[in-house]
């Protein structure tokens, strides 16, 4: 089976596809959405998803958060120490990570999930990106599928697979805009249906505008409005604090038009009132930020927004009235909002493995995407007086360029007896090479001639999993050089990379029997340090019935406890936010 994944910023989600549906399956503790967290103990156990995000709060230290972020980068996560014992003496060293390794922590954590649901082994799946991705983040999350033990049958675009949730291919001659809004990144595509085929026309976004960018902005208000409080001076642990209750406001505001929150900061209680309309003007230059992509996909559509048959928002951030709103009055429209915007990614990936599986409750059609970067090389130009200028960008496959695409430039030396010739393989829009992502470069050797005597052919092929194949050609010889280009901030030996999936392999992640214990723990801790007077007491008395029942290792006794101390921590919090 071909599960999908949609592997987000805030929270992921994994889908499988039978009797004729695509399905989210639940977690561990059987919930849809799992954050994308994790978070590591002393001792090396993992934990990745809610207990982790609450473990966060209390060690932030020793977990990360929002490292989709960073894919593709050369960025490392610290997540604590680990400690070897040799020769007698104990030696500690960072526990560093890369954004793809923390990513292969929970794509691996949803694989184990999905294998227990269906009492299956799960080798295979789509993993979903943002449309917006270029090559270096798309291959680093093909490289965390790998690194969980999955074979990544396709790459899909994210809002690529909310309209294939969405059904779009039925409505016929039809356009749409897909209005793509999540935890940590923004994509606007534009895609049209006709004759069985979903073909995208333009892709448009930002890998840094999502969820996490509208509770900064609650964040920065709590501090404008207590400014007796010095921000710079708070440690980790309170600042996640802050940060959380933040975002519970924000997700709380709903309808209202007020929501109130209680802060604890060094033993201190603010109450704090978030005002709906004065948070809404606070975000005013992220709409601004929204818009930018918006109109850039339309002008690459060559489309106006009367073009547009339906728009369909996509993404956790998209819950936000405020939000809904702005697309309604940008799109002069109500958006679709038939399918939960949290779950139509997971969805659609799902449908797309069964269609990869020729499932036949599946309609086949052809899904078509388009390039979301130019790609291209460096070039000299001679100007009009002779004088030549290296560092020019020389595009070869265009932006939004439907792929698979191959094309074939020629280009020629531009010094007499020039011996060689490099091709840098570069991915960006600026007109000036040094401003745009470099992939890589082949060199290849060419006879000595005079200049402009002697030239190669170069063929950038690209296809649906964003794979990109360079062939240079020298003209008088025939002489060939080929890559397949990876990322080129996996500086490592394939010899390397193997023994790194070992290494990731034998990283524990905390047994199910045990996490919904363990996170109703991490959750009563945070709350004893959020509280004061008696409700540290009632925290304090109620956590030392649930350990006392937990040492019985009775699991009817457990049970019955853990129900207790659950109930009792939902009345807790649910006082700290009122309306």
């Amino acid at each position: 089976m071909i599960v999908g994944i949609d592997l987000g910023t805030t929270n992921s989600l994994i889908a499988y596809y039978a009797d004729g549906e695509a399905k989210i399956i639940p977690n561990r503790l059987g919930k849809n959405l799992t954050p994308s967290v994790v978070s590591i103990d002393d001792e090396g156990q993992v934990y990745v998803g809610e207990t982790a995000k609450e473990r966060q709060i209390l060690f932030p230290e020793s977990s990360a958060s929002v490292f989709k972020r960073d894919m593709g980068s050369n960025k490392k996560f610290i997540l604590g120490k680990s400690r070897i014992e040799k020769d007698g003496k104990v030696f500690e060293n960072d526990r560093v990570f890369s954004a793809a390794e923390l990513s292969s922590l929970v794509l691996r954590a949803l694989k184990e999930d999905a294998e227990v649901y269906l009492g299956e082994k799960i080798e295979e799946a789509v993993i979903s990106v943002p449309a917006y991705f270029n090559e270096d983040r798309r291959k680093a999350t093909k490289l965390a599928g790998e690194m969980a033990g999955l074979k990544v049958e396709r790459i899909i675009s994210e809002p690529t697979a909310a309209a294939i949730a969405y059904g779009l291919l039925n409505e016929k001659d039809a356009k749409f805009l897909v209005f793509d809004l999540g935890g940590g990144t923004f994509d606007v595509s534009i895609l049209e249906s006709f004759s069985d085929i979903l073909e995208v026309h333009a892709v448009a976004g930002d890998n840094y505008l999502g969820g996490e960018d509208f509770t900064n902005v609650i964040v920065d208000m709590f501090f404008e409005d207590n400014p007796d409080i010095d921000r710079e001076n708070l440690d980790d642990k309170t600042l996640k604090h802050i940060r959380k209750n933040a975002d519970d406001l924000k997700i709380n505001l709903g309808t209202s038009n007020y929501v109130k929150q209680t802060f604890t900061i060094n033993d201190r209680q603010i109450e704090y009132e978030l005002n709906a309309k004065k948070y809404e003007a606070k975000c005013s230059e992220l709409f601004d930020k929204i818009k930018i992509p918006v109109k850039k996909s339309m002008a690459d559509a060559g489309m106006k927004v009367t073009d547009i048959d339906k728009v369909v928002l996509v993404g956790g951030a998209t819950k936000m009235n405020m939000i809904r709103r702005f697309a309604g009055r940008m799109f002069m429209t109500m958006p679709d909002l038939s399918i939960n915007p949290d779950e139509a990614v997971a969805i659609g990936a799902a449908i797309q493995g069964a269609m990869k599986e020729r499932n036949e409750s599946v309609k086949e059609i052809i899904l078509t995407d388009v390039c979301p970067f130019t790609l291209g090389t460096e070039v000299v130009i001679t100007r009009e007086d002779g004088s030549k200028e290296n560092g020019h960008f020389f595009p070869i496959i265009e932006r939004n360029t439907v792929i698979p695409a191959s094309r074939t430039e020629t280009f020629y030396t531009s010094r007499d007896n020039q011996t060689k010739l490099r091709v840098e393989v570069l991915q960006g829009e600026s007109r000036f090479a040094s401003n745009n992502l470099k992939i890589g470069e082949i060199e290849i050797d060419v006879p000595p001639k005079k200049a402009g005597e002697e030239g190669i052919d170069v063929t950038y092929t690209y296809d649906i999993n964003s794979l990109l194949e360079v062939t240079v050609r020298v003209l008088s010889n025939g002489e060939v050089k080929k890559h397949v280009f990876k990322n080129q901030n996996v500086d490592m030996t394939e010899e390397e990379i193997k023994k790194r999936f070992e290494e990731l392999s034998f990283l524990k992640i905390h047994p199910r029997d045990q996490e919904e214990n363990k996170l109703l723990l991490f959750k009563g801790e945070r709350l004893y340090e959020e509280s004061t007077g008696i409700d540290r007491i009632l925290i304090d008395q109620n956590m030392m019935e649930f350990e006392q029942a937990l040492d019985t290792r009775d699991n009817a006794t457990i049970e019955k406890a853990r129900g207790k101390f659950m109930k009792f921590l939902i009345k807790l919090e649910t006082k700290n936010i009122r309306e």
